[in-house]
């Protein structure tokens, strides 16, 4: 449960699915005057090096967000796009923000942030580059901690759930769990991020049967899931899946366009 690192992931192609889709959530639900709460179950380090030598082991990123500004996947005040330039503005040119920071950087002073982390050496580097956005920290079990604060304070607000899938168990105990807070929680935005997984991989029907549970569960969220190139040969991921409960205004046709962008890879 604590080998997952995702310093040798960050930047590929399932982050800017899921970081474009929680930014614009977040700018959406931003736009109010009202305060929000912001939650996440595993925050991971927060900030990465895009070349540093965990991301040129595996060259997920160059075919990620390096290819997806090259190729103007996105405009420039796109709250994706707003959110990487002020983070590489302060951290450096191949900066990389986790969704803790991309959070942080979209967020306004009248919101609250509390981030989850169990990993002791990704805790540690998490508060250190969130130092300049405050916040709450907490190294427990992300699960657990967000299903003991539903409801927060303020009650508007959006969670990310968002595991290294790890543990094969997890496919059926987070949709029960976010079911659980969903009902506690009847306003919140929650959202889940799981990666669509190849044929050959063990748990890959446990996946597909955890979305098709999902979507006979909560028919009013929405799912939005792309699919991509295994990064080499025989990797297991092919796919990045988002499914949103109370999703916000406008992202529907973010996932679209998202879509159309994937499906042209």
């Amino acid at each position: 449960m604590l080998s997952y690192q995702h310093a040798y992931h960050a930047g590929n192609l399932a982050d800017v699915h899921k970081h474009a889709l929680l930014a614009t959530m977040i700018d959406y639900m931003t736009r109010k005057e009202k305060p929000l709460s912001y939650l996440e179950t595993h925050s991971g380090r927060g900030l990465y090096a895009l070349d540093g030598a965990e991301a040129a082991k595996t060259g997920e990123a160059a075919a990620g967000i390096t290819r997806a500004l090259a190729e103007r996947w996105f405009a420039d005040d796109h709250p994706y796009a707003r959110a990487l330039k002020t983070v590489r503005a302060s951290h450096g040119k191949t900066a990389y923000p986790g969704s803790p920071l991309l959070a942080a950087t979209l967020l306004r002073p009248i919101d609250s942030l509390q981030l989850c982390e169990l990993h002791p050496q990704e805790f540690a580097a998490l508060k250190a580059a969130m130092a300049d956005h405050g916040g709450i920290f907490h190294q427990k079990d992300g699960l657990q901690m967000a299903h003991a604060m539903c409801p927060p304070t303020p009650r508007r607000g959006l969670l990310l759930i968002d595991p290294s899938w790890e543990v094969k168990a997890d496919y059926e105990t987070v949709p029960k769990l976010m079911g659980q807070m969903a009902r506690k929680w009847n306003v919140g935005v929650i959202a889940l991020w799981y990666p669509v997984l190849a044929a050959h991989v063990p748990v890959a029907e446990a996946q597909a049967r955890m979305v098709r549970t999902l979507k006979a569960t909560h028919p009013e969220g929405l799912l939005s899931e792309v699919r991509f190139p295994p990064a080499r040969a025989g990797h297991g991921m092919v796919g990045s899946g988002m499914f949103v409960l109370n999703p916000p205004w406008g992202l529907a046709e973010e996932a679209a366009r998202l879509d159309k962008r994937f499906h042209a890879l």
